[in-house]
């Protein structure tokens, strides 16, 4: 089942590619899914599993601040509480500005840069493609602070 679940979020993906498809038609004005602040999502207030919830993942987009699942034929309004994606887990890369990140929905995202992250008083956000921001749940969080502690780089 796991293949066949990739096989289609591999095609949904590459049908995608073409921003042609941001002009499909809205299928309703009212929000058919909720992806709440834990990263939680779904649809019509009943929880969508974890695999669902990374399938409708690949085709997520943020188009002008609103958020939507947008296939060749249509496009669905999704109600996003503050950021689509919870990130738990990170690996730097060689040059330590660089990432590869993993979601509590199982998505990975990599090359992430950190030099475009935006800091709050409490939470660290990095863009990820499709106009789409995660952001770093608690433990991920502390790990990336420890990471990338400046005050470490003064001692050399």
């Amino acid at each position: 089942m796991e293949k066949v679940t990739q096989s289609i979020q591999h095609t949904l993906k590459q049908l995608v590619v073409d921003n042609a498809f941001i002009t499909a038609p809205l299928c309703s004005e009212v929000p058919l899914f909720n992806i709440n602040a834990l990263g939680d999502w779904t649809y019509l207030g009943t929880s969508l599993p974890t695999k669902f919830a990374k399938l409708f993942a690949s085709i997520l987009h943020c188009v002008e601040c609103e958020y939507f699942l947008i296939t060749p034929v249509e496009k669905v309004r999704v109600q996003v509480e503050d950021v689509p994606l919870l990130i738990i887990d990170f690996e730097p890369l060689k040059l330590n500005t660089l990432l590869d990140v993993r979601t509590s929905i199982e998505t990975e995202h990599h090359r992430i840069d950190i030099k475009k992250m935006k800091l709050t008083n409490d939470s660290i956000y990095l863009p990820l493609e499709r106009g789409l921001w995660g952001k770093l749940g608690r433990a991920c969080y502390y790990n990336f602070v420890n990471e990338f502690n400046l005050s470490d780089l003064d001692e050399e």
